[in-house]
Formats: structure tokens, C-alpha cells, sequence
């Protein structure tokens, strides 16, 4: 076939009506993230990547490739599966990796694996009841950020337990063997439009904005996560996010946005804190007053909670008392709750159901003046434990969450500025609070980013004692907006 600008509407048309009902279902997937936006039919996709010159000269051999419809190349294209695989290994693809593993996948489970896979599936994502298929099933759970190129541990989990090693070992391969990021993957998913945009009638010729947007975010950020470790991003740049630009940014979209568990074990903000989330559209928990023993409990209740299957995020505050690594609640002796155990009651293992959602946790801790430091702050660190030694040769401790999807903002200030005014507000909370209420437009790094300058350039007029030791932590894997988008 020669190379021209176009493919013929008539092929385009002849392609079509040779795919039956479940082969149209696997060219719409295939095509998910080259397009960026939903599109009803196999017509309308190839017609519009066709007016984008995707088609030729090996774009649309490539989707017949991967569909295995080696007649229709011969047939339809005059070429042959040998001529498109040598192709495939000297030109880039148009269709992602993870496409064609999924597309494999899917064409090695048998009917009674698929129902198996989606009634286990309804722990984490009730929607998937209305799956038929395996591909449609995955659409539901990248919409619900349970699945993506970097983000396969569900899935294999999935195939382990219906007994399908074959397909667990296959998702592992392709985790040596694929790039985590790569170019395809970073275009985003449809339903990121999709869930944004329900009801947008967006015509072909929006795509070349489209489209400059997402090479744009392929290019912006250069340094990309590994499997090694925990997922990190730079702090990307100031300012609002184009409304058009979803598929970067966390889904925040139901309604509420989420639980705000608030503990304050002092007594004077919570009143404030509980204001500022419920005024962020999240279901505000508070709790006053607790003992380190409460403080468990309440923090195993609202793990256990089904409604984190459904909510798009959660949100922690805790306010207290405590020593370098602890806190105490009321209780002024021991023993103390470890700051560790309090996101380990979220993690995927603790709290399934809130798998590839955002965890926040804001934390002010009174320290006593035996065990303060004045530490530094070490911004997005590597590792399960990071230590440096002070002046004084005494060893700090900064334990960093580990998991995927969560930030730790926490604030410690030596004791002695609590008790010469008990009733003042934390400065560093009443700043967050100001900030989330006034910067919503901006993402939540950047949020938190401002909230740091305003603290060190209150200590800059402080005595030493009353200095604030900062620590910012973060695994998130996109932009997090805390609003709720329409």
C-alpha cells in the first residue's frame, strides 16, 4: 500500500463492517490513550485519527496487528504479518504496551474467569457488577484509578486468586520488561475526560489542541518513577490547571470528597479544621480530646469504613502532644501512639478501598522538651527511614511513607509555646486552613510549598525555641486538586 496523506473512507468503511461486536470493543480500547477522549463507534475513531495522520503509514496495520486480523492486512492493506512486525520494530508504536497486554489478557480468560474476576473485584470497585467483559471491566477500574501502565498489583492479586498463574506471571513479565512511564502511558486515560466531561459533545477538529496539550505533558516533567521505590514527582509549576488538562490529576468527583478524620487531642482547632473540610465538600469526622488508646480505636473505625470504596480520597488531621516519633493524646505518659501506625491503618493491605486514592495526613506535634530537635526539613526523601546527625552528634530520625498516594505534612514545635498560651491556634494548621480555603486553584504541592515559606519566615522572627521543625513527605502520582470538578 502506498503512503498517502489519508486512508480511503471506503477502506476505513470495509474495516468496520469486517469487525464483529467484540472485535469493535477491542479497537476502542486499543485506541483509548492515543485519542485522549471518548469517541461511540470504530467509525468515528479511525475517522478521526485518520484526519490526524495516525492512520498512515503504519498506524492502521498496527490496530489490525494487535487484533490478530492478519487476513484483513492481506486482504484489505496488502501486506502481511511479517511486513507490519518489522515495521513495529523500527518505528514507533501508536499503541501503548499496557493496550496490548490488557488486549492479551483478555484474550486468555474464559467466560467463567471474568465473572470470578468481577465479583472479587466488587471489594474494591461496586461498579464493575455492570462489566460484561474483561476490557470493560478495566475501563471501570482505570476510571476509579485502580488500574494503570504503573499500577498492576490489583490485577495480578486478582489472577492469583482465581487460580490463573499463567496470566500473574505474564503481568509480571511485563513489569521487568516495560518501561513504568512510558511515552503512551503518560498520554493519560479517557476516562479522566470521560468522568470530568460527561455530557461535553466534543467534534473532531478539538483534537489538534488536544493534542498539542498532551505532548506538552509528556515533556514537562523529566524525571519519572521506577518499581524500585516509592513513587515521586518533582513539584510541578504554580498556577491553575487547565481546564482541559484531566489526565495528570487525581479524580475528585464524588460527593463528599472524602472523610476528614480530625483528632485534636489539645482542644483549639478543631472547631477551625472542621470548618475549612466541610467547606472542601469532605465528610468531616472530629474527635477531642482522646487517649492514645482512643486514638487507636478510632483510627481502626475509620479504616474499616466501606464508604472509602466510593470516596475519592482521604484526609487525616491530628493535633497533640507527644515526643520526636509520637504523640501522646491526653495521656502525659506512656506508652505513646507511634506517628508510623497512624497511616498504617491506611494502606492497601489495612484499607483496600482506598487503592490508588490520595491519603493526606496533617500532623502538629507538641513536643516535649527532653526529646525536641531542631531539625531540618528534608523534602521528599527516599526510603523507609532517613537519619543525619545535628550539631550535637544526636542522631534524627524523619520516617517517610513508603506507599504510593499519600502526603505527610507535619509540623513539631517544642511544647513550651503551647503552654505559655493554651488556648492559641497552631500556626502552622491556621495557615493550612487560610491557604486551602484561598489557593483552591492551585495543586495541593503547591499549597503546601506556601504553607512551608509562611512558617520559616515566621521563624525568621521568632526566638529559637519557638522555631517550627517542618517535614513534608509525598508518594503522589499526579496533580491533586482538592476541589470537587464538574
Amino acid at each position: 500500500m502506498s503512503v498517502c496523506s489519508k486512508v480511503p473512507a471506503a477502506i476505513i468503511h470495509q474495516i468496520e463492517q469486517e469487525l464483529d461486536k467484540d472485535e469493535q470493543e477491542i479497537m476502542l480500547f486499543l485506541c483509548r490513550d492515543i485519542l485522549d477522549l471518548p469517541l461511540p463507534d470504530v467509525r468515528e475513531i479511525l475517522d478521526t485519527l485518520n484526519e490526524m495522520g495516525k492512520l498512515l503509514p503504519y498506524g492502521l496495520s498496527e490496530l489490525l496487528y494487535r487484533m490478530r486480523r492478519y487476513d484483513l492486512l492481506k486482504k484489505i492493506l496488502k501486506t502481511g504479518k511479517g511486513s507490519v512486525e518489522a515495521d513495529l520494530a523500527s518505528h514507533p508504536h501508536l499503541v501503548s504496551d499496557y493496550r496490548v497486554l490488557m488486549v492479551e489478557l483478555s484474550e486468555a480468560l474464559e467466560k467463567e474467569d471474568v465473572a470470578s474476576l468481577v465479583f472479587i473485584l466488587q471489594d474494591y470497585a461496586g461498579r464493575l457488577t455492570k462489566a460484561k467483559s474483561f476490557l470493560s471491566a478495566v475501563v471501570e477500574l482505570e476510571k476509579q484509578n485502580l488500574l494503570a501502565p504503573d499500577q498492576l498489583d490489583l490485577l495480578e492479586n486478582c489472577f492469583k486468586n482465581i487460580q490463573r498463574k499463567d496470566l500473574k506471571l505474564k503481568i509480571q513479565k511485563y513489569k521487568q520488561t516495560a518501561p513504568c512511564l512510558s511515552r503512551s502511558s503518560q498520554q493519560s486515560f479517557v476516562n479522566a475526560v470521560q468522568m470530568s466531561l460527561p455530557n461535553l459533545a466534543i467534534s473532531k477538529h478539538s483534537f489538534s489542541s488536544l493534542n498539542s496539550i498532551s505532548e506538552t505533558k509528556g515533556s514537562m516533567n523529566g524525571n519519572h518513577a521506577t518499581r524500585a521505590g516509592p513513587v515521586q514527582l518533582p513539584v510541578q509549576e504554580s498556577g491553575a490547571c487547565n481546564s482541559q488538562c484531566f489526565g495528570d490529576r487525581y479524580r475528585m468527583q464524588s460527593q463528599p470528597l472524602g472523610i476528614c478524620l480530625i483528632i485534636d487531642c489539645i482542644g483549639n482547632d478543631a472547631r477551625m479544621l472542621t470548618d475549612t473540610f466541610r467547606a472542601l465538600h469532605f465528610k468531616v469526622q472530629c474527635n477531642t480530646y482522646v487517649s492514645a488508646e482512643d486514638l487507636k480505636r478510632i483510627l481502626q473505625n475509620v479504616a474499616s469504613m466501606p464508604e472509602h470504596k466510593v470516596y475519592d480520597s482521604f484526609v487525616c488531621v491530628l493535633v497533640s502532644r507527644g515526643n520526636f516519633r509520637s504523640v501522646y493524646g491526653v495521656d502525659q505518659d506512656v506508652p505513646a501512639f507511634q506517628l508510623d501506625w497512624v497511616k498504617n491503618y491506611f494502606t492497601v493491605e489495612a484499607c483496600p478501598g482506598l487503592i490508588g486514592k490520595p491519603k493526606l495526613f496533617f500532623i502538629q506535634n507538641y513536643v516535649e522538651h527532653r526529646s525536641y530537635q531542631d531539625a531540618a526539613s528534608p523534602v521528599e526523601v527516599d526510603g523507609k527511614e532517613h537519619y543525619k546527625f545535628n550539631k550535637d552528634e544526636r542522631v534524627q530520625y524523619s520516617t517517610i511513607p513508603s506507599e504510593a498516594d499519600i502526603v505527610w505534612s507535619q509540623c513539631r514545635l517544642n511544647v513550651s509555646v503551647l503552654e505559655r498560651s493554651p488556648s492559641s491556634s497552631s500556626y502552622y494548621l491556621s495557615s493550612l486552613c487560610q491557604l486551602l480555603h484561598d489557593r483552591q486553584r492551585l495543586h495541593l504541592l503547591d499549597i503546601l510549598i506556601e504553607l512551608n515559606n509562611r512558617i520559616y519566615g515566621k521563624d525568621v522572627l521568632s526566638r529559637p525555641k519557638e522555631h517550627c521543625s517542618l517535614h513534608l513527605h509525598h508518594t503522589l502520582r499526579k496533580k491533586l486538586f482538592l476541589t470537587q470538578r464538574q
